[in-house]
């Protein structure tokens, strides 16, 4: 693989990471107006914002670390995989979560011959 694609796969990698990162904090620890209001109109009690808070940062810090960047992607496509079906179910636009989980794993594929050796892609 050229050295462009790695370096794009690591610069989404690293975008898509440090905005979940960013997104994380700011659910645990900002408690924003916004963020109070966004579980509200997704139908999600008080006490969900710490556990979706804790995935949400969790996932993001070890995507962000190279060793442990596959299990991170593992826990952001849980954190997507529900965001989507969430979005879904009160008919809101799904494309903004489905794309992150895309990102994550394209970031990953470009980046990590381990992982493109896991998906080949065939001529």
């Amino acid at each position: 693989m050229s050295n462009k694609l790695i370096w794009t796969g690591r610069i989404l990698s690293g975008l898509t990471g440090v905005i979940m990162l960013t997104i994380g904090l700011s659910i645990l620890f900002a408690r924003s107006a916004e963020v109070m209001d966004g579980f509200a109109k997704f139908g999600y009690p008080v006490n969900a914002i710490a556990p979706i808070g804790w995935a949400t940062l969790v996932g993001s810090v070890l995507y962000l670390i190279p060793r442990t960047a596959v299990l991170g992607a593992i826990v952001l496509t849980g954190y997507f995989g529900g965001a989507v079906a969430t979005h879904l179910r009160i008919s809101d636009s799904f494309i903004a979560p489905l794309m992150a989980g895309i990102f994550v794993w394209l970031g990953l594929f470009l980046r990590d011959g381990k992982v493109r050796a896991l998906f080949p892609l065939r001529r």
